[in-house]
């Protein structure tokens, strides 16, 4: 055997041009096979000089007008050269000479999609895989899946994936291919089936177990998935997205201890991501170890500095312990990258009105309204640091203004309501009262948490009496 087939090949190609060379000169030269005029027109073509390429073709087609090798590679370079319908002539005539060369079906599918004719592509692939067994039936499968693919006829993709699996069960590439295209379609049901059936042939396919397990977590039977991602994982211990998958089935399930479990393996077998810190975070943050959810949080942070939310996120945790400063250096940081996002200036608004510096917390609640002017959040955190202020007018304005951008909400019924008893519009609050009640009795709390006290009152006591009578 040699003992370096590539340099020989490479010598070997080397005499083949020199051969080819001296024929394009006239000189002498020995005989070159059909075969050599294949290899010559393939080296140009990985060297990507088609003008060479198609020379080459040429000459090889004057020395063997029948071979229907070289007609197929020249309409290779053809359509390279969007030389379309001259293509499609010469892959007639390849048909005639070699009705079984595979290459003359995939390139004429080319072809028609060039020229946006996928109907005659579809039709040609079919009859092909009716004529073809084996390997190449699944290929031309594969070759009209992506046609379907580029027509986004997206059902007809799972069929064809479906189709290859029943009849190569542990073709990797399909198997990898109708995970994604099950979640994308929905076909769930279908897919388990399928996989139950190729399980039963093949036990030990962890991509089968991988794809049921990934069906049953589309069905939102998580357990389900579970115990299959487990069973991939048992056949291949360094299967690490069957560990990410089955975090986020844990997640789901509200599992946060096992998720974590599953997600340091991941870290273990891959490379740092982001994605995986912050779910680790996420997890911490469920279970209220508010420290080791901002340790993730951070490390996320790390990985991807353009991310504001994280830095919200660590802000999260030490608004959950009550640490207001610190979450205030966090949303500073995050509103460095992302101005004017209304989950940050509502969290730095709430943090200074538990540090009770109001105006500070009315100028980032105004932001939200500014930017987010039908966020009801927003209207209801300002009205309700305005009220809170005993700025009692300018929150009367604000709910004016909030009623005409968010559909006059109830809600804001009831704040018009607190107001005017603030003011002591009795009368009035107490009519406003009567109007919010009979339309969302729900909101009820929300308008004595903006007052605890208004429960003093009894006017207000016997319009809540009289409306939950009624």
């Amino acid at each position: 055997m040699s003992e370096n087939p590539y340099r020989e090949e490479h010598e070997d190609i080397r005499e083949i041009l020199r051969q080819f060379e001296n024929l394009k000169a006239g000189r002498s030269h020995s005989f070159l096979y059909e075969e050599s005029f294949e290899r010559i027109v393939d080296h140009f073509d990985d060297m990507d000089d088609l003008p060479k390429a198609l020379e080459a073709v040429e000459m090889g087609l004057e020395q063997f007008p029948y071979s229907g090798a070289l007609m197929v590679k020249k309409a290779d370079l053809l359509i390279a050269s969007r030389k379309y319908y001259e293509a499609l002539d010469l892959l007639d005539q390849a048909y005639i000479m070699d009705s079984s060369d595979i290459d003359v079906y995939i390139l004429k599918t080319d072809a028609f999609l060039a020229l946006d004719q996928q109907d005659k592509a579809v039709e040609l692939l079919e009859e092909a895989i009716a004529k073809f067994e084996g390997e190449d039936r699944i290929n031309l499968l594969f070759e009209l899946a992506d046609v379907y693919d580029d027509y986004e006829e997206f059902d007809k993709i799972f069929d064809c994936l479906k189709l290859i699996l029943e009849h190569e069960p542990t073709n990797e590439e399909a198997l990898y291919k109708i995970c994604f295209w099950t979640d994308f379609t929905g076909r769930n049901e279908e897919s388990i089936r399928l996989h139950l059936a190729i399980i039963e042939e093949h036990p030990y396919s962890e991509l089968a177990w991988f794809n049921l397990a990934a069906s049953y977590q589309g069905l939102k039977l998580y357990e389900k998935s579970i115990d299959a991602y487990k069973y991939a994982i048992a056949i291949n211990e360094k299967f690490d997205y069957a560990y990410r998958n089955m975090a986020d089935a844990y997640i789901r399930l509200r599992k946060y201890k096992d998720a974590i479990e599953a997600l340091e393996r991941v870290i273990e077998l891959a490379r740092p991501e982001d994605v995986i810190y912050e779910a680790i975070g996420h997890c911490y943050d469920k279970i209220r170890n508010y420290a080791q959810a901002r340790f993730y949080y951070r490390k996320a942070s790390h990985l991807n500095q353009e991310d504001a939310k994280l830095l919200y996120k660590v802000a999260g945790t030490y608004m959950n312990e009550e640490n207001w400063l610190q979450a205030i250096k966090y949303l500073e940081q995050a509103l460095q990258i992302g101005r004017t996002q209304t989950e940050f200036n509502l969290a730095m608004g709430n943090c200074y009105m538990k540090l009770g510096r109001m105006k500070d917390a009315i100028h980032y609640f105004t932001v939200v309204v500014q930017y987010r002017s039908r966020n009801i959040a927003g209207w209801e955190s300002l009205i309700r640091c305005l009220f809170s202020s005993a700025l009692f007018e300018e929150a009367s304005v604000q709910v004016a203004i909030a009623e005409t951008k968010t559909g006059s909400k109830p809600l804001f019924i009831y704040y018009k309501a607190a107001i005017a008893l603030a003011l002591g519009k009795q009368k009035e609050g107490l009519l406003l009262l009567a109007e919010a009640l009979h339309k969302a009795p729900k909101l009820l709390k929300k308008f004595i948490e903006l007052n605890p006290v208004i429960l003093q009152d009894q006017g207000v006591v016997d319009v809540i009496a009289r409306a939950r009578r009624k």
